[in-house]
């Protein structure tokens, strides 16, 4: 089991952010999110968006920081991923 963080690159709201996920399962992700005071609100169906200035924070904490390819491949063998037909 791991938690997974790729590299902020995606620009919103003046700042870069990145995805934090679970290779294991949501119940993991959450867990992990809320023992490190990430907001609910930053959950998207299969991923936290987190913004640049806590990646390494999250790092620190035990997630592994992995490339974006890496980390939607994670995601999709684990079974979590949620499609970008189905976020509507």
């Amino acid at each position: 089991m791991a938690i997974l963080i790729d590299t902020p690159r995606w620009p919103a709201h003046g700042r870069l952010w990145a995805h934090l996920v679970s290779d294991e399962s949501l119940a993991e992700l959450h867990a992990f999110a809320a023992a490190q005071g990430l907001p609910p609100r930053s959950f998207d169906l299969d991923h936290y968006d987190v913004p640049e200035e806590v990646v390494d924070r999250l790092i620190a904490a035990g997630a592994r920081h992995v490339s974006a390819r890496e980390l939607v491949v994670a995601l999709r063998d684990s079974g979590l991923r949620v499609k970008g037909r189905d976020r509507r």
